[in-house]
């Protein structure tokens, strides 16, 4: 079985031709497959929702709603409700490219000891590009600017959640996506997951044979926060901000926080209308203060219960047997 996950949210055309996309490349797959629409939308379109019941009621997808909007956790609630061992996480807003599913499924075949994979991704205007990749001494920033629309295949320790699969099994050992990251944004959840799976001994393999075209949806989804060039809200930065408490250390840390307020600033925009750089900053010092008080509490991970091991299945077979024993003397 080969699962593939969208957490949608607030998508209503876009959605409907992503998963009409997908279906004719799900049925061209040898294997079995189910795709697994994780809708934290609080209501549709009547258009919508005729699409999405009626694909439901023909068994094509599984349509499952949620009543409280958390990006990181309805990828969570996918990866529970997966029945695939490999599991296929795709944004709401994409084109799929030929290639796309069973590029990921060759490259866990070609490479058994990914943990991961990541397929290219092709941002609006971006096209396939044979481009560097460049090493970094440290774990922290490796990889943290790989050019995801490379076209050549890399290990790496980076991850995007809009064209990622995983060994399912592998992914919940670790707790699966942490849910500590706050919606609508949680910016480089992904990344986190990467460094947590590298850490852990996992490999992460970048195919570019599994290729998309991710649209960038101008409303719903992480964007239902409005914009962030002239806003002052914390949520557009306060992932990026826990991502580094999180993970970095020492000097890694302190420059990775100290650079972020700046180069969130150095853009076109802020060019024409510079009045607006102190709103910023200002929102970049929300982010961080709200991401340390998230740091200071445990991640929110799964809490997936661990087979017993052979000696304590023995022991409690043994106190059982012994309990059963008791009770029949005393009766």
């Amino acid at each position: 079985m080969f699962s593939v996950v969208i957490a949608t949210y607030r998508r209503e055309q876009v959605l409907i031709d992503t998963v009409g996309a997908l279906l004719p490349l799900l049925a061209q797959l040898d294997s079995p497959t189910e795709l697994l629409v994780i809708d934290q939308s609080e209501r549709h379109q009547p258009a919508t929702t005729a699409a999405l019941q009626q694909w439901h009621d023909q068994g094509l997808i599984t349509w499952q709603r949620l009543s409280k909007p958390h990006l990181v956790g309805a990828m969570n609630r996918g990866l529970l409700a997966a029945r695939g061992e490999l599991a296929l996480f795709l944004d709401d807003d994409i084109v799929p490219l030929p290639g796309l599913v069973q590029g990921h499924i060759n490259c866990h075949t070609r490479y058994p000891e990914a943990w991961a994979v990541v397929g290219q991704i092709l941002q609006p205007g971006q096209a396939p590009a044979d481009l560097p990749q460049r090493p970094h001494p440290s774990g922290f920033w490796r990889d943290l600017d790989f050019p995801f629309n490379r076209t050549r295949g890399a290990w790496i320790e980076n991850a995007m959640a809009g064209n990622l699969s995983v060994k399912r099994e592998r992914i919940l050992a670790l707790g699966g996506f942490n849910e500590s990251f706050p919606s609508p944004v949680a910016s480089r959840f992904e990344s986190e997951l990467a460094k947590r799976l590298v850490a852990a001994g996992g490999r992460i393999r970048f195919e570019p044979g599994a290729p998309l075209h991710h649209l960038a949806a101008g409303s719903g989804g992480t964007r239902s926060a409005g914009g962030h060039l002239a806003s002052a809200s914390p949520h557009h930065g306060v992932g990026d901000s826990y991502f580094a408490l999180r993970c970095a250390r020492g000097w890694d840390r302190f420059w990775y926080l100290l650079r972020k307020p700046f180069r969130e600033v150095r853009t076109r925009f802020h060019l024409r209308h510079p009045w607006l750089i102190p709103v910023k900053f200002l929102g970049e010092l929300r982010a961080l203060l709200l991401a340390w008080r998230i740091s200071r509490r445990p991640p929110q991970l799964l809490a997936i219960p661990s087979p017993p091991s052979p000696a304590t299945a023995s022991a409690t077979a043994t106190r059982t047997t012994t309990a059963a024993s008791n009770a029949t003397t005393r009766r």
